[in-house]
C-alpha cells in the first residue's frame, strides 16, 4: 500500500477518533442535563410553584425589597403590592409541555458548569501551551458570569418586566390573562438572554488575546456599541422597551468592563515583551 494512502487513512481515523471523543463528551453533558431536569420535573412543587411562578406573586423577594426601599425613601411608587393579571392554560397540553420545558431549562442551568467543562476538555488538548495558560480558569469564569447573568435576569429583569407588562393597558376594559406558555417562555428568554450576554467580558478577553480586538478599537466603537447593544436586547427579550433597557444597561457596563480587561491585558503583554527583550 502506498505511503500517502496509509497517511490518508491514518488522518481519517484520527478525525473519526476525534468525532467519537466529542460524541462522548456531548453524551456525558446531556446525561448531566437530563439528571437535573428529571430532578426538577419530580420537584414540581418547588420548581414550578416557588421558582417559575415566584415572580408572578407580590410575595416575591424582589418585590419585598422594593417595598422596603420605598419605605426608606418614603415613597410608595416603588412598592409592588399587586400584580393585576392571572395565568391560564388555554391548551390541553399547556401545563404538561411547560412542565417539561421548564424542567429542561432548570437542568441546563444547573448542569452548565459540568457541560462546559466537558466541552472544554475536548477543546483544550488542541491548544498551544501559551493558549492553555491564557485560558486557565475558563470554566470557573464562564460559569461565574453565566450564573451572575441568571441571577440578574431572574431577580431583576424578570420581576420588573412582569410588573411592567401586567400593568400595561391600552384600555381599562382589556384584562391581562396570560397563557402559561407565554409566561414561561418570557421568563426563560429573559433569564437565558442575560446569562448569554454576561459572557461579553470572556469573549473580549479571548478576542484580545487572539489579536482580533484592542482597547483602542473598543473605545473608538463605544458609540456604535450602544446601537448594537440595543439591537441585541431587542432580539433577545420580549417585545417591550422596558425589558430591552433593563438588559441594555448592564450590557453597556459589561462593555466598559471589557475595555478595562483589554487595557489590562495589553499592559501585561507589553510588560512581558519588555522583560523578554
Amino acid at each position: 500500500m502506498p505511503l500517502d494512502q496509509v497517511e490518508d487513512e491514518h488522518a481519517e481515523m484520527s478525525f473519526l477518533d476525534h468525532l467519537e471523543e466529542l460524541r462522548w463528551h456531548l453524551i456525558r453533558s446531556l446525561i448531566a442535563i437530563l439528571v437535573f431536569a428529571i430532578a426538577a420535573f419530580i420537584s414540581k412543587g418547588i420548581i414550578f410553584g416557588e421558582i417559575i411562578l415566584g415572580p408572578s406573586k407580590p410575595s416575591f423577594w424582589t418585590y419585598k425589597m422594593l417595598c422596603i426601599l420605598s419605605e426608606v425613601l418614603n415613597s410608595e411608587a416603588l412598592c409592588i403590592s399587586e400584580l393585576p393579571f392571572i395565568i391560564q392554560s388555554r391548551q390541553m397540553t399547556g401545563q404538561f409541555s411547560m412542565h417539561i420545558t421548564s424542567s429542561f431549562v432548570i437542568g441546563l442551568i444547573c448542569a452548565f458548569p459540568y457541560a462546559f467543562w466537558e466541552i472544554w476538555r475536548f477543546v483544550k488538548p488542541g491548544l498551544y501551551e501559551k493558549e492553555r495558560k491564557a485560558a486557565s480558569g475558563a470554566t470557573f469564569y464562564v460559569s461565574l458570569l453565566f450564573f451572575i447573568g441568571v441571577v440578574f435576569g431572574y431577580f431583576v429583569v424578570t420581576p420588573i418586566s412582569i410588573n411592567f407588562l401586567s400593568n400595561y393597558q391600552i384600555d381599562p376594559s382589556i384584562l391581562n390573562e396570560f397563557d402559561i406558555i407565554s409566561y414561561v417562555s418570557t421568563i426563560t428568554t429573559l433569564v437565558l438572554a442575560c446569562a448569554l450576554l454576561f459572557q461579553l467580558p470572556i469573549v473580549v478577553y479571548f478576542a484580545t488575546k487572539a489579536g482580533l480586538v484592542s482597547s483602542s478599537l473598543l473605545k473608538s466603537y463605544r458609540k456604535h456599541s450602544i446601537i448594537v447593544i440595543l439591537m441585541l436586547s431587542a432580539v433577545l427579550t420580549p417585545p417591550d422597551p422596558f425589558s430591552q433597557v433593563l438588559i441594555a444597561i448592564p450590557l453597556g457596563l459589561l462593555y466598559q468592563l471589557s475595555i478595562l480587561i483589554a487595557v489590562k491585558l495589553e499592559k501585561k503583554e507589553r510588560k512581558q515583551g519588555v522583560t523578554k527583550t
